[in-house]
């Protein structure tokens, strides 16, 4: 570390509106960034992480936008610059890895070309050069085959394998800032590791500095050299890594820290911000013998779901003259869930999880196999016989946005499949239902009329959640439901789901790749890999002692914190 600043912002507010109206999001912040530092800067959704990187870029449109104060990069304010000249530095002397990989990379360029763009405009280098430059530049972000991912377009690799291209092209000019966004934030646990040992290995070798941002405390305190605290646009509390997670003075950043599911002891409720802030918490552990009671009571009925010898098999094109491939998806895989049980699903991308979901869920044709829902089998139903079932079966999706409609208010989005299902008398009636609902997921009533680009990602997950409930379901299929939201966001929802599940007596199958999060979750736990069934069994049981090498891996990768 170097005592030497780079980046110094002073007194920054951030407004957003248009001629009329201007409304503040970012308050009078101030924060430093020193030569070969990693600064992190933690906080809930909407509390102006994202929005201050997007200043520091140049990246926030004139029109709608006011900014006062200095961002100040080796001793120049970014904010009286000229847009060429910003637009010069950006990409050159200050990169930025993006949260949404997918989002960011243009899906009609091949990875490779747009990696070497970058190198042809700040570097002037030749095509071949560029070429060169790229792949070994894919080598050094341990990319499997470079040279064919160069000639991939991005839907063709997986999400980790997207993350490295775009800290390849974050890299390519070699910066003297990173900012990275949640790098890892759709990441498995195992290639959120890599990615995180990749960036401090990148961060040591060239010696730049890095605005870590991220919502996972656990994450942080494992790159990070010093900490920004932030909370509705202000900045609450700074210092080092060991200054904020040992002896935090803010109740803010206490809450924040205690948010985070514990790994060594099972609460029956996390902590959440408001909860310790109005001193209501109080923290009740789950005995192993309430678990073995509560296990016991559940295991001695029929199951509600029994999955017999499923498999899923997908053809990946071939040529004109060759065989197609056969990739098994899921393989082989039984197991039964019980009425009232949380089975927690884990393993990495690609394992198959979200496939045996929604096969599931017969929103994808099992290639063979047995699936029993209250003893009917769900494989053999028509389409209009599966329609019916959709009230009783019925999944929280992993991406909020794309499951909402941005045409329709977030009332209405809720209101139709209760309208489709019959729920409720009239129109009165459900809408007062929706209300009460949006209340209970931690929305307040205006929301029902707001679109869903109005609102931050964890409150499109909670809308998402609320449209579920709507429906009275039994079993609920959670996909990855709290992977994209923040820290003590993710502690209120997952109280919730489990509140619900006591109150409606929901039956869940929790698919995740945050071990943390399915280990406070799950009863029972089932890990996934290469489409087949690992290991199975009580989930603190295989916490404890996982059998299989793959397990301990898994659990092995889970950030720990100080």
């Amino acid at each position: 570390m170097s005592d030497e600043t780079l980046l110094s912002i002073k007194n920054l507010s951030i407004s957003f509106g248009n001629k009329k109206q201007f409304v503040e999001v970012v308050h009078d912040i101030s924060f430093d960034i020193s030569e070969n530092e990693i600064t992190g800067v933690v906080g809930e959704s909407g509390s102006g992480k994202s929005v201050t990187s997007l200043a520091i870029m140049g990246l926030l449109a004139e029109k709608t936008s006011k900014l006062t104060g200095e961002i100040l990069f080796n001793e120049k304010d970014l904010l009286k610059e000229k847009p060429e000249a910003i637009r010069k530095l950006r990409g050159k002397e200050i990169a930025m890895i993006f949260q949404e990989p997918m989002s960011a990379l243009n899906p009609s360029i091949k990875c490779g070309n747009q990696v070497a763009e970058i190198m042809r405009l700040h570097l002037n280098y030749s095509t071949s050069k560029a070429k060169k430059e790229t792949i070994s530049l894919f080598e050094k972000v341990k990319l499997p085959r470079p040279n064919d991912i160069f000639n991939s377009y991005p839907h063709q690799i997986s999400g980790g394998q997207m993350q490295r291209v775009m800290i390849a092209m974050a890299i390519a000019c070699k910066p003297k800032l990173l900012i990275a966004d949640e790098p890892t934030t759709a990441l498995d646990v195992t290639v959120q590791k890599e990615i995180l040992l990749l960036l401090k290995e990148i961060q040591k070798e060239t010696k730049m500095s890095m605005l870590f941002i991220s919502h996972d405390l656990g994450l942080v305190s494992e790159i990070v050299d010093r900490v920004v605290v932030m909370y509705q646009g202000n900045v609450v509390e700074k210092g080092t890594v060991l200054q904020i997670f040992k002896t935090p003075k803010e109740e803010y950043t206490k809450a924040l820290l205690a948010s985070r599911p514990s790994l060594d002891v099972r609460l029956k409720e996390l902590p959440t911000i408001a909860s310790l802030a109005d001193k209501s918490f109080e923290a009740t552990e789950v005995t192993p013998q309430q678990r073995a009671l509560n296990h016991k009571k559940m295991y001695t009925k029929a199951p509600l779901l029994e999955v017999l010898n499923l498999k899923k098999e997908y053809y990946s094109n071939a040529g004109l003259f060759q065989k197609k491939k056969v990739v098994k998806a899921v393989d082989d895989v039984s197991f039964k869930v019980f009425e009232g049980e949380t089975l927690g699903l884990v393993g990495e991308s690609g394992c198959g999880k979200s496939t045996l979901g929604k096969a599931i869920l017969q929103l994808d044709k099992a290639t063979s196999g047995s699936i029993k829902y209250r003893g009917k089998e769900l494989t053999k139903l028509s389409s209009s016989e599966i329609r019916l079932l959709r009230k009783e079966i019925q999944l929280i999706f992993q991406d909020p946005y794309s499951s909402l409609n941005p045409r329709m208010l977030i009332g209405e989005a809720i209101m139709e499949p209760m309208q489709v299902h019959q729920i409720g008398k009239n129109q009165r009636e459900r809408k007062n239902k929706v209300l009460a609902l949006l209340t209970r997921v931690g929305l307040d009533e205006s929301y029902f009329n707001r679109y869903p680009h109005e609102l931050s990602g964890g409150q499109r997950q909670r809308v998402g959640i609320a449209r579920t409930i709507a429906m009275e379901p039994k079993l609920v299929v959670c996909d990855e439901s709290v992977s994209a939201l923040d820290i003590s966001v993710q502690a209120q929802v997952l109280n919730l789901l489990n509140e619900l599940k006591d109150d409606f007596g929901f039956t869940y199958i929790f698919i995740s790749h945050d071990l943390a999060v399915v280990k406070f979750m799950a009863d029972q736990l089932l890990v996934m890999k290469d489409g087949k069934i690992e290991e199975i069994g009580d989930a603190d049981e295989i916490y404890a002692n996982p059998t299989k090498e793959y397990t301990k891996t898994l659990i092995d990768a889970i950030p720990k914190g100080i």
